[in-house]
């Protein structure tokens, strides 16, 4: 499984999230193995874009935004839910993708777990599909902000390649300011995408 590298992530958050499309999210713990396959996403432009949280400038909270792209941004919302950015562009411009939906690949097992699901639940489309389920699903928490996406703990793969046809854009989901931007980026009839 060949990385990503980091040139992929130091580009334009809109150019970024279409191609993070049928990328591969893979996390290790231990011996442990899980990942999935991107199937929505939804780009943050920063201090252009009043739905970012990079919008008012660095903080401590969002300063990993701020780094060039190529990390991890974990945040907490809600006060209960931890959702996965991939930070793009260069150092010090606080642009971002938020990952929204996967559909799992491997270490199914260990993501219903994770989920408190039954090990029998079929369909299992309400396993990944939203950013807060998929980070639960796999694991990844607060602890992992700023974690480096060419390391050996979260990284990114090719998948296969997708045809423009193939994918939809829609308005972001869930946001009081920005409404009008469609930079929310899907795979059309994947059953794991979030919103239909």
């Amino acid at each position: 499984m060949k990385k990503l590298p980091r040139s992929f992530y130091t580009r334009s958050p809109l150019l970024v999230a279409q191609d993070l499309l049928g990328k591969i999210l893979v996390r290790k713990i231990g011996k442990h193995v899980f990942s999935g396959k991107i199937v929505e996403v939804e780009a943050y432009r920063g201090e252009l874009d009043p739905a970012s949280h990079a919008y008012r400038g660095k903080t401590k909270r969002n300063e990993v935004m701020f780094r060039e792209g190529g990390f991890l941004y974990v945040y907490f919302t809600y006060g209960m839910h931890f959702c996965a950015n991939v930070v793009t562009g260069k150092a010090n411009k606080g642009e971002a993708v938020l990952i929204r939906a996967l559909e799992p690949i491997e270490g199914i097992e260990d993501m219903k777990r994770n989920r408190n699901m039954p090990p029998d639940k079929e369909p299992m489309y309400s396993l990944t599909n939203g950013p807060a389920k998929l980070c639960q699903a796999l694991d990844i928490d607060g602890g992992n902000n700023g974690t480096d996406l060419l390391g050996e703990e979260i990284f990114l793969t090719e998948g296969k390649s997708l045809l423009k046809s193939a994918t939809g854009t829609s308005t972001r989901v869930g946001i009081s300011r920005g409404k009008e931007k469609k930079w929310r980026f899907f795979i059309k009839g994947n059953a794991w995408v979030s919103k239909k």
